[in-house]
């Protein structure tokens, strides 16, 4: 998509995408207790074999480490240093257990991509069921969170799930994707901060919103994060290093707020006087996607993302967006918008059927 500075850990890129949300009025979500307080770790016995590493795990980490500190990937996020050492041993410990569960999973990973989408929630959120449950469907914890998504009773009656008479929507993994991803939802228009809305998914809003009063009202989780429970506060870094796994490099749910929107003014700086001056902006409104505006403006994804960073993100959370292109690709957009708008909500409403992705 984005020339990439190579990431050589794992090998999977991916997208950054975000979402306001629209609701109120959280159930406290208390998944895993027990089983969240130690690392995820996938086992031989639990996924088919691959053939041997090639790399170096250790040299490929220090590749990668140096990278994420420098955000000289596809987001350009950067890893925050007060999570390097955890994140460091969370990939050295897990990493060839998930990327064995991604293969087994693929079906699973793609299906959790679509109800994503289609909730307009960045995809990379699914990671959260790797750290609670390993995607395991009969996951179960003392406390009775139980499922992938490790909902328990009160959250998921909340969230549409129906339990009872011998049936448990909990463990239907298309059912409990689209509760999380409306649990998600709300919780990101309470915080608008990726990373306390997995801290809210972990242990509840009410702990998390007892943080920021204790922090004076801050809602930087690496200044609450010791006053989280302490497996909370793992669990966000867990989320972190599991992106790392899976992804090659952070994005925009491994940031706080004030780091995206460092980030998304660094990205901005990258166009030249001269490239500034042969282009031209324009105000867009509705769910455009980029991969179907590069299509029919015929630009490589990486040029239309130098001239427009976190485009599908902020068009996600604001539903706007001011385009920029060079001046003839701005007269072919100009032109087609209406035809571009339309095969934009067909690729959101249907994204398997449109082979834009």
């Amino acid at each position: 998509m984005k020339k990439l500075k190579q990431i050589t850990i794992l090998g999977f890129l991916g997208f950054i995408l975000i979402q306001a949300a629209k609701a109120t009025g959280l159930q406290e979500h208390i998944p895993f207790g027990d089983q969240a307080n130690a690392d995820t770790i996938i086992t031989d016995n639990d996924t088919p074999e691959l053939a041997p590493a090639v790399h170096d795990p250790k040299l490929e980490f220090k590749n990668l480490l140096t990278s994420a500190m420098e955000g000289d990937g596809l987001s350009g996020a950067k890893l925050n240093p007060m999570a390097v050492s955890f994140v460091k041993k969370y990939v050295e410990r897990n990493g060839k257990g998930f990327l064995k569960l991604r293969e087994k999973s693929r079906a699973h990973f793609d299906m959790m991509d679509e109800v994503f989408e289609e909730h307009g929630l960045p995809k990379e959120l699914k990671y959260i069921a790797v750290i609670e449950s390993g995607l395991k469907l009969n996951a179960y914890s003392r406390s009775g969170a139980i499922g992938p998504w490790a909902f328990m009773p009160a959250a998921a009656r909340q969230y549409g799930l129906r339990m009872g008479k011998g049936r448990d929507e909990r463990l239907d993994y298309v059912k409990s994707t689209h509760a999380a991803a409306r649990l998600l939802t709300d919780l990101y228009d309470r915080y608008g901060d990726w990373l306390l809305v997995i801290a809210a998914y972990n242990s509840g809003p009410g702990n998390v919103d007892k943080a920021i009063r204790k922090a004076g009202g801050s809602k930087d989780f690496w200044k609450l994060q010791y006053l989280l429970p302490n497996e909370t506060m793992n669990h966000v870094k867990k989320f972190i290093g599991a992106h790392y796994i899976f992804e090659g490099e952070g994005g925009i749910t491994t940031l706080t707020r004030a780091e995206t929107k460092q980030t998304l003014l660094n990205n901005q700086a990258t166009l030249a006087e001269e490239e500034l001056q042969n282009s031209a902006a324009y105000k867009i409104t509705g769910r455009f996607n980029a991969a179907v505006i590069t299509r029919h403006i015929d630009m490589d994804m990486q040029t239309f993302n130098k001239y427009n960073p976190g485009f599908d993100n902020e068009i996600a959370v604001n539903g706007k967006y001011e385009l920029r292109l060079p001046k003839q690709k701005m007269n072919v957009f100009i032109e087609k918008r209406y035809q571009i708008l339309d095969e934009s909500v067909q690729e959101l409403l249907n994204p398997s059927e449109t082979g834009s992705r």
